[in-house]
């Protein structure tokens, strides 16, 4: 059976509070844990007043502390906002706290814009060579093989499951390269999903990590009793997305009968080209979508994202999305 799992973008709703977004995470959680998912990630993202989860290992200790089995990390941590070193102490002592349960997802995206970018890393490097360093010096910190001249205390010896992030074929060579496993961004940049994981599998190198590719790729579900429904509670979504690509990010606001009929055709446009990667509707319409998209990418994981406003549809399109993955038929 292919592996499924949560990302949450720990979502402030409009009317709400980062404190009950925190809440939700937790309860969100467990219930993915109750649900039978692999792993629950949160995203690193700045300046951004929707998404609660701006400190990523803080977040995911709390969402740790909720939890017992499911594996819980970062989808993921934009590497080049951070020393290494100190991407080592807080994964270090995350993987401390909860051995064994640990993710660590990187890339290399500002998770911002440019102007908050600036007031995180104070200088922005250019050389595109500067992510796989800094990727290589952080495995240096892990492994506690000397080449850095620092220990990580915590850190050494610490082994969170490392994955490479991407939504170009940059991510793709790389975690071939290093021989980690992968993961594609196709729920918010669907364009080069084909072409990235046909690059990892084709150039992938065994390592001491892993000895054949892995890949998981991002996939949008909203699911609910009917489709009609579930289109309801996507627009949430949909109205984040366009004013996040129109320049106007926004909290995640109430789901509006009709908002795809009611957009302008460039909204409409950039609306249909983001969520290409999506199932939306009742449950075989989504265990539909679902083995559509793991027939067509072959994927040993599926990630699933679903910003939905209301927690209580959240859940059960959780629930849905789950049940809709252990009985998956994949079309030949």
């Amino acid at each position: 059976m292919t592996a499924f799992s949560l990302l949450d973008l720990v979502p402030v709703v409009e009317g709400g509070s980062v404190g009950q977004a925190l809440a939700n995470a937790a309860d969100m959680a467990r219930h993915a844990e109750e649900s039978g998912y692999h792993r629950y990630w949160v995203a690193e993202h700045h300046g951004m007043a929707g998404i609660a989860s701006s400190a990523t290992a803080v977040v995911i200790a709390h969402v740790g502390a909720a939890t017992s089995t499911i594996r819980v990390g970062a989808g993921g941590i934009m590497l080049p906002n951070h020393a290494p070193l100190v991407i080592a102490e807080q994964f270090g002592t995350l993987d401390a706290l909860f051995p064994g349960r640990i993710d660590l997802g990187l890339g290399r995206a500002p998770g911002s814009d440019q102007r908050v970018a600036q007031a995180i890393r104070r200088t922005l490097d250019s050389d595109p060579n500067a992510f796989p360093r800094d990727v290589l010096e952080l495995q240096s910190y892990f492994a506690d093989d000397g080449r850095t001249g620092i220990r990580a205390t915590p850190g050494a010896g610490a082994t969170p499951e490392l994955w490479i992030l991407g939504s170009s074929t940059f991510g793709a060579q790389l975690a071939a390269m290093l021989g980690l496993p992968y993961a594609f961004a196709s729920h918010f940049a669907p364009d080069a999903l084909d072409d990235a994981l046909a690059i990892y599998r084709r150039d992938f190198r065994p390592s001491a990590t892993l000895a054949k590719p892995y890949a998981m790729a991002g996939l949008n579900v909203f699911a609910a009793n009917t489709d009609d429904e579930a289109e309801y509670l996507a627009s949430s979504q949909a109205q984040a997305f366009v004013a996040l690509r129109t320049g106007n990010p926004r909290q995640l606001p109430p789901p509006v009968a009709g908002y795809r009929e009611s957009l302008p055709p460039q909204h409409a446009a950039i609306l249909d080209h983001v969520l290409q990667c999506s199932a939306i509707g009742a449950a075989d319409t989504v265990a539909n979508g679902l083995a559509a998209f793991v027939g067509r990418t072959c994927v040993d994981e599926v990630m699933i994202s679903s910003s939905i406003y209301d927690v209580a549809a959240r859940k059960k399109s959780v629930a849905i999305a789950a049940e809709a993955m252990r009985s998956m038929t994949v079309p030949a």
